[in-house]
């Protein structure tokens, strides 16, 4: 499986205040990556140097195999990008709007973007700055997905839409990576959408990469145990990949949890005990 997104060692800072720590991970072909952290630790930081709007301190980021995107147009094409706020003209309609992108694209897909409006009812009469965030966060993921984009990177796609439109646009974007063979980078709040789509997981933490796995590996090997610090002392601290204090006894997160003692009681996890023992973490 080919890497279509490669981030290598990159580091980011502004003035004084380090934003990232040399963080790396790949998107290849086929995947979805979860990637996970709270606000300011790093992510929208990260989406603007992959796409050539900010530059980093030091690293690489190779999209394509191609090192710097700003000196080839043609590979923008290939990305397609939804951001938490929509950026789409306010003034004009879906009608209008698909003229305007057959006009921008080149490869511009005029019935895949009449099927995804049909799809998640959007009116193309009515204009942009009349629709709500939900309908603009579709009409966002309608053209993302509608001009042979091989990488899509979401920064909170799914933000606004309520249970029935996210099961929509997920779907969609579970269908764009396995049909295509493409590669999407999504970020998101919701750990249920992560948990339902992701193929692997990245977690960020002020600017360091906590976990980077695939994720069906994550539900099968890790697991949450509590334990006093002496059963934490004498486990293989190999396997220990976070751990929380609670006064009393530590809430710890291993990588393999065929190596924990078989007195430990271990419980079923989900990404929102993940998400959060991690970002909340001691260490």
């Amino acid at each position: 499986m080919s890497n279509l997104l490669e981030i290598k060692n990159v580091r980011k800072s502004y003035g004084n205040k380090v934003v990232l720590k040399g963080i790396s991970f790949n998107v290849p072909s086929g995947s979805i990556v979860g990637f996970i952290g709270d606000n300011g630790a790093g992510k929208s930081t990260t989406f603007k140097i992959v796409l050539g709007l900010i530059s980093n301190d030091d690293g690489m980021v190779n999209i394509f195999g191609e090192e710097n995107i700003n000196k080839n147009p043609k590979i923008k094409e290939k990305i397609g990008v939804v951001f938490d706020a929509a950026n789409l003209p306010a003034h004009l309609t879906i009608k209008q709007l698909n003229k305007v992108f057959g006009k921008l694209f080149d490869s511009w897909d005029q019935d895949n973007f009449h099927r995804l409006v049909s799809s998640f009812s959007l009116p193309v009469d009515k204009k942009v700055n009349e629709f709500s965030r939900g309908m603009s966060m579709k009409l966002s993921v309608a053209v993302a997905l509608s001009h042979n984009a091989q990488l899509l990177l979401l920064d909170e796609a799914t933000g606004g839409l309520d249970s029935s439109s996210r099961e929509e646009v997920l779907n969609e974007l579970k269908s764009f990576a396995s049909k295509e063979n493409g590669g999407i980078l999504l970020s998101s709040h919701i750990m249920s959408d992560i948990e339902k789509i992701a193929t692997h997981l990245v977690i960020i933490k002020e600017g360091e990469i906590l976990l980077n796995a695939e994720k069906d590996e994550v539900f099968e090997k890790y697991t949450i145990v509590d334990m006093d610090m002496e059963k934490l002392n004498s486990l293989n601290q190999d396997i220990v990949v976070a751990k929380r204090n609670f006064d009393t006894y530590y809430s710890v997160l291993v990588s393999d949890k065929k190596q924990l003692p078989h007195d430990l009681v271990t419980k079923p996890i989900s990404m929102d005990d993940i998400s959060l023992l991690l970002t909340r973490s001691n260490e």
